[in-house]
């Protein structure tokens, strides 16, 4: 089987813009012109090292023996399937006879630590890491009365873990680091990364700590990490401890993300500390004590675009990291290339003026490339279907399985504003505002095709044909989206051009719109001055001139449907299944640390249960739905700095 793509014109000789100006930027009136925009060319030119600051090695070591002990031995293990097999022939024994498993019965496996190099020392004394993928280190986050606060059911299932385990009374002291949890080999990952589009050198997890890898009954791998849990030799300046705010909003949107269908590192439990934190909420030397606490994050792998930009960045052995890093990727998580058969013949036209042709199946490498642009695109393209604004889209928050990972100053469209950035050290040039993500999202491939580059493992050709597949991916399953959240068999460019456009300019809630759409009847004959009665709730306070535009645009929209020929009965429930009603609002959030803050986690607990069904109706739960009040957007509700 044989494939040919030949755009008319390449993606990357377009402007820097060109993703977003597909789907977004022209007639979006309030889209900036950002500055940073120059700086988005994504071309990667053949042989070239990446443009990043390099460090001298630190010619300090030491090791700690109670870290040691933890591991074992571990890096000389050799696990071979037929143990892992065997050991979950036993766990699945213990299942029937339980139904679930036990902390103590889950299948831990260490794959990272068992192959891939890692740091001789294993302090936690802030300082560059070199030739190590990682270093381990215990939590050490101190705790006075720590207590489980909420937990997910659902993300307990994916472990095979009973959720009576819940309940124990030191599964506290377990996910807040302070005990340490049968079989695991804790560890924190170092990597790198561009901030705002500029080489930071070593970034890492500064307090995050991965206990190790839970191998479930389906053989699937999941990570188990501990966020706020102490200090690691990524922590820099930091202290490596999380509070409860930002703690309440990783757990809460790691879960609605996963619900409402998109891509996403979970999060199993939420513990506090008992603990009091210190911290410059809103950087105006004004620091408070707040709250400590500890999320157990939950991914089949944290690995990120910064995890293989930090070997390239060093050069020299280091490019051999890279490929080794490259190999367990492929081989634990993208197995489908690794076993690539030759005779597939996986061919595809450049639409170069020499007709080239990359060959995926010649070039491994190339292939998973191309798929990690591709689930990025798919993924970017989903938050802009929901609304969903990140916020800190550094490649060090770039997950090459295409998840969303990291929130720290996340945000819905409460009113359309493709302008708007939840993150306050943002505003200036609001590079990541949610206008800017699907460009965002091709630089950052740039950067990781070009680190794969520096280690020789993908071409010039072969970097630039992936950055053209996330543009294609992207366009084609934006407009998908579009399309089914409008009800129509087809993607009609004008009209969705136009309602954007309608909805920057009178500021209408996104998730709400949406949602009210489906109510509308495919019948031309309605009157003029009753067709826009289902959206009433949803267009408010605008004058005669934007409802003649409103209006216009619904009459065309009618014209739609009408040759569409679907039923409305089935054609709203099509819609509701696509556009939700309950979105995870900032000021949804900041209700639920409120409480929190004063000992009742009742609402993050009910919040989180109405997340968990975001397109059903829930009766009795319609407050949820509802716009922002006025107290939503005094500063830090809305508008959140990175401080956590």
């Amino acid at each position: 089987m044989r494939f040919h793509f030949s755009p008319k014109t390449p993606l990357l000789s377009l402007s820097s813009s060109s993703v977003t100006s597909l789907c977004l930027r022209p007639f979006l009136p309030s889209a900036p012109k950002s500055p940073f925009y120059p700086s988005l060319a994504c071309h990667v030119s053949t042989g070239g090292n990446l443009r990043m600051d390099s460090t001298s090695p630190d010619p300090s070591s030491s090791s700690s023996v109670s870290v040691d002990s933890v591991a074992d031995g571990l890096k000389n293990q050799s696990l071979r399937e037929h143990d892992i097999s065997n050991n979950n022939n036993m766990n699945n024994e213990n299942k029937k006879n339980n139904g679930k498993l036990s902390l103590e019965d889950l299948n831990w496996d260490h794959s990272i630590v068992r192959e891939l190099p890692g740091d001789p020392r294993s302090d936690s004394i802030p300082r560059q890491v070199f030739h190590a993928c990682y270093t381990k280190v215990l939590p050490s986050a101190e705790v006075g009365n720590p207590k489980l606060v909420a937990w997910s059911d659902s993300v307990a299932d994916l472990l095979d873990l009973d959720p009576k385990e819940f309940e124990r009374q030191d599964f506290p002291l377990k996910f807040s680091g302070a005990s340490p949890l049968a079989g695991a080999v804790p560890y924190a990952q170092c990597y790198g990364g561009h901030q705002f589009g500029t080489w930071a050198g070593q970034l890492g997890d500064g307090r995050a700590i991965t206990l190790g890898e839970i191998m479930n009954s389906k053989l699937e791998r999941w990570e188990l990490q501990l966020k706020g849990a102490g200090k690691t030799p990524y922590s820099r300046f930091a202290d490596g401890l999380a509070v409860l705010r930002s703690s309440i909003r990783e757990f809460l949107c790691s879960e609605a993300m996963h619900f409402l269908g998109i891509p996403t590192t979970r999060a199993l439990s939420l513990v506090t500390t008992g603990k009091f934190v210190t911290r410059d909420m809103f950087y105006d030397g004004n620091p408070k004590d707040e709250p400590g606490a500890v999320v157990c994050r939950v991914s089949q792998s944290f690995l990120r675009f910064g995890s293989f930009q930090i070997h390239a960045s060093r050069g020299g052995e280091d490019l051999g990291i890279v490929r080794s890093l490259a190999d367990y990727a492929i081989r634990h998580h993208f197995p489908h290339i690794e076993n690539m058969s030759k005779s597939e013949s996986l061919s595809f036209s450049t639409g170069d003026n020499d007709q080239s042709v990359v060959d995926l199946t010649s070039n491994k490498y190339a292939a998973w490339t191309v798929e990690i642009a591709e689930r990025t695109a798919s993924l970017v393209a989903r938050w802009q279907g929901v609304g969903f604004t990140h916020g800190v889209l550094n490649t060090d928050n770039m997950s090459i399985l295409g998840l969303t990972i990291d929130y720290g100053p996340f945000g819905f469209l409460d009113a359309f504003d493709p302008s708007y950035t939840p993150n306050v050290t943002d505003l200036p040039g609001r590079r990541y505002c949610f206008a800017n993500q699907p460009d965002i999202g091709l630089w950052n491939i740039a950067q990781f095709a070009s680190t794969l580059m520096t280690a020789n493992l993908i071409s010039d050709q072969e970097a630039n044909y992936a950055m053209e597949r996330y543009g294609t991916k992207f366009m084609d399953d934006y407009q998908a989206i579009l399309s089914q959240k409008l009800g129509l068999q087809k993607y009609n460019k004008q009209l969705v051009n136009k309602l954007l456009s309608n909805l920057a300019v009178d500021k209408v809630d996104y998730t709400n719109f949406f949602r009210a759409l489906s109510n509308i009847k495919a019948d031309p004959s309605i009157p003029g001055d009753e067709l826009l009665v289902p959206l009433k709730a949803v267009l408010l306070d605008i004058g005669k001139e934007r409802k003649e535009a409103w209006t216009s645009w619904v009459q065309s929209y009618i014209q739609e449907l009408v040759a569409s020929g679907v039923s409305d009965e089935e054609r709203k429930a099509s819609m509701n299944s696509v556009n939700p009603k309950y979105v995870l609002r900032n000021y949804l959030c900041q209700s639920a640390i409120d409480a929190a803050e004063m000992g009742d986690f009742e609402e993050v607990r009910r919040l989180l249960k109405v997340m968990e069904r975001p397109y059903d109706e829930q009766p009795g739960m319609e407050k949820y739905a509802r716009l922002p009040p006025a107290w939503a957007y005094r500063p830090g509700v809305c508008m959140l700095s990175c401080s956590s």
